[in-house]
């Protein structure tokens, strides 16, 4: 699933396309991605003809567009969800779920293979969507309280990778940023928060930070076809990746082999050397 630099790529890519646009009509292709839109895709459709773009917004890896009339239309990416620009008259792009057709003439289209995500109007939802207000601020946002938060991570009973992936703590870090962070703070992914100095949890913090605005600056990060910004390029961090997806690769920082370990249904990456869990320390339960 995108993290916070993927979306912010697609996000500041549709800001200059649609802010201001009118939507001339609306095609729903595939009624999948509005299903949450239960009065149906002709509803759906027909609800969005005629209104207009304001500037679209995100908190962490959540998108949405707002509409200049106070409404907004939540974007769910999932796994595979992407945003293209292109003329009306050009093929479709394989697996184009949804298209607006704007008063400029251009076409924004929806593609989703795999069709985890999809579209839906927010009413009332233009500053911040009801479906996204329980969302935490995420490292770069202008409110986004450093010391607080980090305070709160070390009161949080679990260890500190399961909390880097609480979005209700921090949003906008998923997988591979929480363990491209932890690396360059040099804490372990199952230190148990409660053991974290405050230094300690404020470097991993700011270690967040620092790692996705270098993603951000490379476009985010690709590992396949399904990530791609507006304009159908992809994202050239995953080349500058330290752990993540290397294992048994030497550490950049150290060379010892970078261990993969099962991390729910997913792995964690990271350095035994570089990344020590401290002694005494136990594995806590998630509570």
């Amino acid at each position: 699933m995108p993290e916070l630099p993927e979306v912010e790529v697609v996000r500041s890519g549709l800001e200059p396309i649609v802010t201001g646009r009118r939507i001339e009509s609306v095609q729903v292709l595939h009624p999948r991605p509005v299903r949450r839109h239960l009065p149906g895709p002709e509803d759906f459709a027909l609800t969005l003809t005629g209104r207009n773009f304001d500037r679209p917004r995100r908190r962490g890896k959540y998108l949405w567009f707002a509409l200049a009339d106070g409404d907004a239309i939540l974007a769910h990416l999932g796994m595979s969800g992407q945003f293209r620009l292109d003329q009306p008259s050009a093929e479709l792009q394989r697996n184009t779920r949804i298209t607006f057709d704007l008063d400029d003439g251009g076409q924004l289209r929806f593609v989703d293979q795999r069709m985890f995500g999809g579209l839906s109007l927010s009413p009332g939802g233009a500053e911040l969507p009801d479906e996204v207000a329980h969302i935490a601020l995420d490292p770069f946002d202008e409110h986004f309280d450093l010391t607080a938060t980090a305070d709160r991570l070390r009161a949080k009973r679990t260890t500190v990778k399961r909390a880097l992936l609480d979005q209700q703590l921090v949003s906008g870090i998923g997988n591979i940023y929480a363990d491209e962070s932890l690396w360059l703070a040099g804490i372990h992914p199952e230190q148990p928060t409660a053991t974290l100095t405050r230094t300690e949890s404020l470097a991993v913090l700011e270690a967040a930070r620092t790692v996705m605005a270098e993603a951000l600056a490379q476009g985010g990060t690709s590992f396949d076809a399904l990530y791609v910004n507006v304009n159908g390029q992809s994202g050239y961090f995953g080349r500058d990746l330290n752990v993540y997806g290397r294992e048994d690769l030497p550490c950049p920082r150290c060379g010892t082999a970078i261990v993969r370990q099962q991390f729910m249904n997913r792995s964690s990456h990271f350095c035994p050397s570089c990344q020590r869990l401290r002694k005494g320390s136990s594995r806590l339960r998630r509570t």
